[in-house]
């Protein structure tokens, strides 16, 4: 059976992780979930300061001949060795995490539908929306409850980095989705609308 790869996109706080979780508990096989944050460029030739002030919200911030190796292998059916990335180091663990085949692969993050060799492979292409504020203040909290970050570090790199680079580079992914789902709506909508795109192409979601 070919695995099943559906690309969730959208801005930052928007709810893309919220969905992804969602759709793996509704969905009716076995689901994995590979997020893009994995894929971040190593850092290691920079100190930390310089790591805390890197671009993470540009495309070029992600190892992108890996992700596309690696969604290629998920296509294929096969087994990948999925990065750690370590948020509050602003780097990559040297150890990763083995991520078996499985009927459905959920790949989620910023730019899920960036990349034409990714978008290629993907059965279902989702961008999930809301407004900047709602998106600032979720990353707000999670930011600093999970990231160890702070209220003004977060506001200030959301500010110089995260809404211009989704302005110019995410926002502009919007047209090549298959479904466009509100951040704010009832999550159990959002899952809906995803489960009635899957239908035609016969990839039934449990009731």
């Amino acid at each position: 059976m070919q695995p099943v790869l559906i690309g969730i996109a959208g801005p930052s706080g928007a709810g893309k992780s919220e969905l992804a979780n969602a759709l793996r508990r509704r969905l009716p096989e076995p689901v994995v979930v590979v997020s893009l944050d994995s894929y971040y460029r190593s850092l290691t030739h920079m100190c930390f300061e310089e790591r805390a002030q890197y671009n993470f919200d540009h495309p070029d911030a992600l190892e992108w001949p890996l992700i596309v190796e690696d969604v290629r292998r998920m296509a294929r059916g096969e087994a990948i060795e999925e990065p750690v990335y370590l948020f509050e180091r602003h780097d990559r663990a040297a150890q990763t995490r083995r991520v078996e085949p499985a009927p459905y692969v959920i790949l989620e993050g910023l730019f899920a539908l960036y990349h034409e060799q990714v978008r290629e492979h993907l059965a279902a292409r989702i961008f999930v929306e809301a407004p900047d504020d709602v998106c600032l203040d979720r990353r707000i909290a999670r930011d600093t409850v999970e990231r160890g970050r702070t209220r003004e570090g977060v506001i200030q790199q959301y500010q110089r980095t995260v809404r211009p680079m989704a302005r110019q580079y995410l926002l502009p992914t919007r047209e090549f989705a298959d479904l466009v789902v509100s951040g704010e709506s009832p999550i159990e909508h959002s899952v809906e609308a995803v489960c009635q795109l899957l239908a035609p192409k016969r990839y039934a979601c449990a009731g």
